[in-house]
């Protein structure tokens, strides 16, 4: 909420917008977790993460991710024109950054979905954004539900598995951590809800400056 000196202490002042980072390892439900809360029809602004990998045959590019090949990424990367970017198993991954900002000036709160080492940047360059950690019940939930995939040969999984394991060494820098537990999806998205709701209700708010 922004302070005017000369308001009436009666009259509350809008929320400031959020910029809310889901995160969390591979496999953990992180765009479930967004196509869920996008089904309750909230009035976020969703951000779409560019990628130089192959869409997969469920995925659709400008809805599921910006497809892009290396050229277009590294134009991207050269102008300045995303807010965080990793290689994640040999491809690459960014936010577009003009689109957060302008969503953020519209007063919109801003979601997006990235992995961890995407989080990590964000919050250097975001003091105040909002980081919400998901995860598992438990590590054979999540080895699970990444072999059920069947998108990965064996050695990618097992990278997966010990690049997750390294992840959860950076818990600290988040605010929140929300199991998402199998079958529970619905669970997992009301307790994000309700971060964000008491986020809004806080006295003294995040102020995100990009």
């Amino acid at each position: 909420m922004t302070s005017d000196p000369n308001a009436s202490p009666f009259v509350l002042q809008p929320p400031n917008p959020l910029l809310i980072v889901i995160s969390g390892p591979s496999g953990v439900g992180k765009d479930s977790v967004l196509e869920k809360m996008k089904s309750r029809g909230l009035p976020f602004h969703f951000v779409i993460t560019a990628t130089t990998r192959a869409a997969r045959p469920d995925e659709k590019d400008g809805v599921d991710y910006f497809f892009l090949s290396q050229d277009e990424f590294a134009r991207m990367i050269d102008e300045g024109e995303l807010l965080e970017y990793a290689v994640v198993y040999q491809d690459y991954k960014g936010i577009p950054k003009s689109q957060v900002r302008q969503a953020l000036a519209s007063g919109k709160n801003v979601i997006m979905r990235v992995d961890v080492q995407g989080a990590e940047t964000v919050r250097k360059l975001a003091k105040d954004a909002l980081l919400i950690f998901l995860t598992p019940q438990n590590e054979d939930e999540l080895i699970n539900r990444l072999t059920n995939r069947n998108t990965e040969d064996t050695e990618s999984l097992n990278l997966r598995i010990a690049t997750t394991r390294q992840e959860y060494n950076k818990i600290g820098l988040f605010d929140y951590i929300v199991v998402n537990k199998d079958e529970e999806l619905s669970e997992a998205v009301d307790m994000i809800e309700a971060i964000i709701k008491a986020e809004q209700h806080r006295v003294h708010q995040r102020v995100v400056n990009l």
